[in-house]
């Protein structure tokens, strides 16, 4: 069974025991972008990199109160495991779209690949030959921005485009720290996270 199999069951079968687990790491029932940011391991960053995290961390907080609450770590992981493709490609979108005009411009696309590829670890493409392979494709008016239309529009015909962008703003790796714990030396010290993958 593949790991988001896996979560995907537990999620379903015992949602008692995510938020148990949940309100053992974050007992005041709210996760902040401090938070976020020590459980993923990213300490230290430098400013542009602390702002694409932000961005990520702003999308699954979706009330916009500055945490993520239990409902809103539940959602962001059902998307990432369960969520029909349609979803996905609005919330990629929604995630790009850093200043929230309703348009994803060169540089929101760059920031946030760039951003998601850091989370990940791994770099697939050079950004600049992503950000133009997107454009090339998705960008029918050719005005160097996309609208969610045109974003959604360019996936459906065009699997190969539809492939890359899944692979590059993936982030299965993010969900393997919330449910493994970041540190081996916590799971063996019996970090939540790990009672959490443990009790499934």
């Amino acid at each position: 069974m593949h790991p988001k199999d896996d979560v995907a069951l537990s999620l379903s079968e015992y949602p008692y025991v995510w938020y148990r687990a949940f309100m053992m790491e974050y007992p005041s029932g709210l996760q902040t972008l401090h938070e976020f940011k020590a459980l993923l391991g990213l300490q230290g960053l430098n400013q542009k990199a602390n702002e694409h995290v932000d961005q990520v961390f702003n999308t699954f907080d979706t009330n916009k109160d500055g945490y993520i609450d239990f409902v809103e770590f539940i959602a962001a992981i059902n998307l990432m495991v369960q969520g029909k493709i349609e979803q996905k490609l609005k919330w990629y979108f929604k995630m790009c779209d850093s200043d929230g005009n309703g348009s994803i411009d060169k540089k929101e696309l760059r920031n946030i690949f760039v951003a998601v590829q850091a989370l990940n670890g791994q770099h697939t493409m050079n950004p600049e030959e992503f950000v133009n392979f997107v454009l090339q494709k998705a960008d029918i008016n050719n005005d160097g921005e996309l609208t969610l239309e045109e974003f959604i529009n360019g996936m459906e015909k065009d699997r190969d485009l539809l492939e890359i962008v899944s692979k590059s703003f993936d982030l299965s790796n993010v969900l393997k720290i919330i449910c493994n714990g970041k540190q081996p030396d916590e799971a063996e010290a019996g970090g939540s996270c790990y009672k959490l993958v443990s009790a499934i």
